[in-house]
């Protein structure tokens, strides 16, 4: 299972690298900058869709899953990029929507037409007249069924009203999205990420949307149809999974994924029973529980997939790290944290290099729909908008959406032209030319972390070890033991920006990574955020 050692990097084309200077990454961009990403260490690119789109949600309402996206490129570029990045050793990850389409693909153009014609039971419509069936809320804070006059029925959208929910009960839709995954793999693609997987076996007479009876069925025959037969990474996007769930999504015998995203972790920061824009302080001994539990529960039953930032989520360094005082530090401790344990770490563009959440002073310069209808939906509510303005600089999702920081040029090298969203004012001091070749920038400490993971004595120790948790109830310190063989590295975190006390002093062979230079013998001090990781073999 080659994904094991795999590093996947994340790109978002829009935000990446515009090549042609219309204010939108591109594919060709992604192509100019290969030879970074094969100098940062990944083997996997997975791209969020570039496939044709009305741009309603940022790409994820697809159109046509056999093009390419007119402003990201052409098929031939997409073709271009697949050859070049295997010549790297990299493959490509492609993003699949498959709980729903674009409004405007031709399936549902033709299904909304007449309830007789065959693409109608492509998607969900319910019989209700004039009134929707329920009052079921969309994910973007509207109703979660549209009118269809044509028909005289409402059909459903878990998202938005563009983005019409596909009927998985239908064998033919899932036939139809096998068929998809089969182009793609014949292109050469190594792996896909399944968007919101856990939302397609929806049994709305029990009033179930996640978790339906029927997933794990629909998802086994798709392995058996199509993925199995091809020797890929694929990881689904499970926003309700617990550990237990992922044993079965991720279950070694290959019956489902390579692994799925839980997101426990994530959600340690949002109100419990409020929404996520309600905002609350992280306590560390709830991550240290969420990781402990995934470490321990799917050790060799199932596989973890490694992730602090991506597309949906804020930047890591900004929301648990500190983004000013100790960026560099903290950025490297969260890094370290991850990167020791278990599972295929996830890079999101620019979280090597320590980026930060944007401070967007406008509500024009917002671009995502979820953060323009949350606006629009507490306005209503009566929510200051002094609050609402708090709840998106923490919490919104173009915080991570903001174009690549590679130079001090203008508009951080991304394009010549006003970017389709504005650039981070701090690309003048976090890009990738200032940390290129620099050993103390944060860029150089991610290359360390891969290459230990991929190349070093520790690298089967880390695919492989066993997990231990220490000092369980310290409040201020996240530690961990791995041990494989006759190999044990011990892992210690400060997670603020205090010095503190260990319970003990801990004695080591060596140190085998730090963020700080460490001259001692033993460790019984942790700086603020300090992480150092100790080979303590033969130490005890």
């Amino acid at each position: 299972m080659w994904w094991k050692n795999s590093v996947v990097y994340q790109i978002y084309p829009r935000s990446f690298k515009d090549s042609n200077n219309d204010g939108v990454g591109d594919i060709q961009g992604i192509i100019s900058k290969l030879d970074y990403l094969e100098y940062l260490g990944v083997d996997v690119l997975w791209l969020c869709p570039v496939y044709p789109t009305p741009n309603k949600d940022n790409g994820y309402d697809i159109s046509d899953y056999y093009g390419i996206n007119p402003e990201f490129g052409t098929m031939a570029d997409m073709k271009e990029l697949i050859k070049k990045a295997k010549e790297k050793g990299i493959s490509i990850m492609m993003d699949v929507v498959a709980n729903h389409t674009s409004s405007e693909h031709k399936w549902f153009q033709e299904a909304i037409k007449s309830k007789e014609n065959a693409y109608h039971d492509y998607y969900v419509f319910v019989d209700s007249g004039v009134n929707p069936p329920s009052d079921l809320q969309s994910i973007f804070l509207d109703s979660a069924w549209k009118y269809n006059d044509k028909t005289n029925e409402h059909y459903l959208h878990m998202f938005a009203e563009d983005q019409p929910d596909l009927n998985w009960h239908n064998e033919t839709v899932r036939k139809e999205v096998y068929s998809i995954l089969q182009y793609w793999i014949d292109l050469g693609v190594k792996g896909f990420r399944f968007d919101v997987i856990d939302l397609i076996a929806k049994d709305l007479e029990k009033n179930i949307i996640g978790d339906g009876p029927k997933l794990h069925d629909y998802i086994q025959e798709m392995a058996n149809q199509v993925l199995k037969r091809a020797d890929l990474i694929t990881v689904g996007e499970t926003w309700g999974a617990t550990v237990e769930k992922a044993k079965l999504y991720s279950n070694p015998d290959q019956s489902e994924f390579s692994m799925i995203f839980n997101f426990e972790h994530s959600l340690l920061d949002n109100e419990l029973g409020k929404e996520k824009w309600d905002l609350k302080p992280l306590n560390l001994l709830d991550l240290k529980s969420v990781f402990k539990h995934q470490q321990i529960g799917l050790h060799n039953v199932g596989w973890n997939a490694l992730f602090w930032n991506n597309h949906d989520l804020p930047r890591i360094v900004s929301r648990w790290g500190n983004d000013k005082a100790y960026r560099i530090e903290s950025a490297k401790m969260l890094a370290t944290l991850l990167h020791f344990m278990q599972g295929t770490p996830y890079i999101y563009q620019g979280e090597e290099l320590g980026m930060t959440n944007n401070t967007f002073k406008n509500i024009e310069d917002l671009r995502d729909i979820e953060t323009l209808n949350m606006i629009k939906d507490r306005l209503k509510r009566g929510f200051s908008m002094e609050s609402i303005k708090e709840s998106y600089a923490v919490k919104g999702r173009d915080n991570a959406r903001t174009p690549m920081q590679w130079s001090s040029d203008i508009n951080g090298g991304f394009s010549y032209v006003e970017p389709w969203i504005e650039v981070n004012k701090n690309y003048l001091d976090i890009n990738v030319e200032n940390q290129i070749g620099n050993n103390h920038s944060v860029l150089e400490y991610y290359r360390r972390l891969i290459d230990l993971r991929r190349n070093s004595d520790y690298k089967d120790l880390i695919e492989l070890g066993s997990f231990q948790m220490i000092e369980e109830e310290h409040s201020s310190m996240f530690g961990y033991i791995r041990e494989y063989k006759h190999k044990r590295v011990m892992v210690l975190c400060n997670f603020y920006d205090k010095e503190i006390s260990l319970d003990k002093a801990y004695r080591f062979n060596k140190v085998v990574l730090s963020n700080m230079i460490q001259n001692e013998t033993v460790v019984k001090i942790l700086r603020p955020y300090e992480a150092v990781v100790l080979d303590i073999s033969n130490a005890y």
